[in-house]
């Protein structure tokens, strides 16, 4: 049996990038609360001590964008310089201008057009992918890197590992063979965590603690053995974090916020974006696409990718493959999905039901994966019931 090495990353929601995709769809959730037709692209930065919000709102809400930034900052638990960032005495700069004109005619005529009739926000491609090597029809390595990272945070908060601080980084490569277009995984190869810490703490003290209360509780028994390789903190010293040690900025975690590197990618970001921007809309309705196409043992592991043109419904192309391991060809299964999926953007609003703003929906999504995880928010990972002729034994 021929095995290989796949290494798939993630970030805590205290790296720098990641707080800025948090209070980018912070600032999109409170828009859309208030008015639902927000249009909104919303970009965050940061560096020591100071966080700035810019981009093109138009909204009827009054939003108090340096209450966002706090809130957002205080709640991942930057609550002084020591740790990085400091939610009450930071420096907040605000440069939102409105969407342009001419981006609106084309996109939603001003609000004239139906929904039906209302065009991508941009032009661009969007990938979904979906595989049935876990039960989330995600990529194991990218499920068990995100939920490690998830799993320091939870530790963090609830005090069983007091040391750690909010900033952290994790990968995990896993061996896996190829069973016909399949991917099957066989075990852990190796486990890398690099977290930030306070001074007191030995790096002894780190790596029993990771092992015992984050790698444990996370990844399987099954996947791990004496041969499993473990950097824990392997520079030896992360004291220093969030935006002191580093500069954030929002979407330069696409990878991380999608499939860990399998599959493809469009290279649209998702943070700060309001439905009509098909980076972010376009790829949820390909996920469940292709999520739907493995639920419904179409195939074992497919992507879908879709195109478009700014301010044209209709997607310029719709591709499947499904790496060999469809139960029909891929041709069939393409039109399966044309049938049972609508690809343009006022309607993967509707259908997805994008408009929501109140409950934190998009905030949410801004750390440990846009994808994969059962929450009623996520309303593209339901799975459709597909109908199609099995082939006859």
């Amino acid at each position: 049996m021929e095995t290989f090495l796949f290494t798939s990353e993630s970030v805590n929601e205290g790296h720098p990038d990641k707080l800025c995709d948090q209070i980018s769809d912070a600032v999109l959730d409170a828009c859309l609360a208030l008015d639902p037709d927000s249009k909104v692209a919303c970009e965050t930065c940061t560096k020591t001590n100071m966080v700035m919000v810019f981009g093109e709102i138009t909204t009827k809400a009054n939003v108090d964008y340096e209450k966002i930034v706090c809130d957002t900052c205080r709640t991942i638990g930057f609550v002084s310089n020591d740790v990085g960032l400091d939610a009450d005495n930071c420096k907040v700069l605000v440069n939102i201008e409105q969407q342009s004109p001419d981006i609106a005619q084309g996109v939603y005529g001003h609000f004239t057009k139906r929904p039906e009739e209302i065009g991508a926000g941009d032009q661009g491609h969007m990938f979904g992918y979906a595989t049935d090597e876990t039960s989330e029809l995600m990529p194991l390595s990218h499920v068990l890197a995100t939920k490690l990272g998830a799993r320091l945070t939870e530790v963090r908060k609830n005090g069983t590992c007091p040391w750690l601080r909010p900033d952290g980084k994790t990968q995990v490569t896993v061996e896996y063979y190829n069973d016909k277009g399949a991917m099957v995984p066989v075990r852990v190869h190796t486990v890398l965590i690099s977290t930030q810490h306070d001074e007191t703490v030995t790096n002894d003290e780190i790596a029993s603690d990771l092992k015992e209360h984050v790698i444990k509780p996370v990844i399987p028994e099954k996947y791990l053995d004496e041969k499993t390789i473990f950097h824990l903190n392997p520079s030896g010293r992360f004291v220093i974090g969030g935006s002191h040690g580093d500069a954030g900025l929002t979407g330069r975690k696409i990878i991380i916020d999608t499939y860990g590197g399998w599959g493809a990618h469009g290279g649209g970001a998702f943070s700060g974006k309001d439905p009509t921007k098909v980076d972010r809309s376009g790829a949820y309705i390909v996920r469940q696409a292709a999520k739907s196409i493995v639920a419904n043992a179409l195939a074992r592991r497919c992507i879908v990718q879709v195109s478009y043109a700014i301010g044209v419904p209709e997607p310029l192309s719709v591709f499947v493959d499904s790496y060999g391991t469809g139960k029909i060809p891929d041709k069939e299964i393409l039109q399966i999905v044309k049938e049972n999926f609508d690809f343009r953007p006022g309607m993967i609003t509707i259908n997805l039901d994008l408009k929501r703003g109140g409950n934190g929906q998009f905030l949410k999504t801004a750390a440990y994966g846009r994808f994969g995880r059962d929450d009623p928010d996520f309303t593209w990972e339901v799975v459709k019931p597909l109908k199609w002729e099995k082939p006859q034994s």
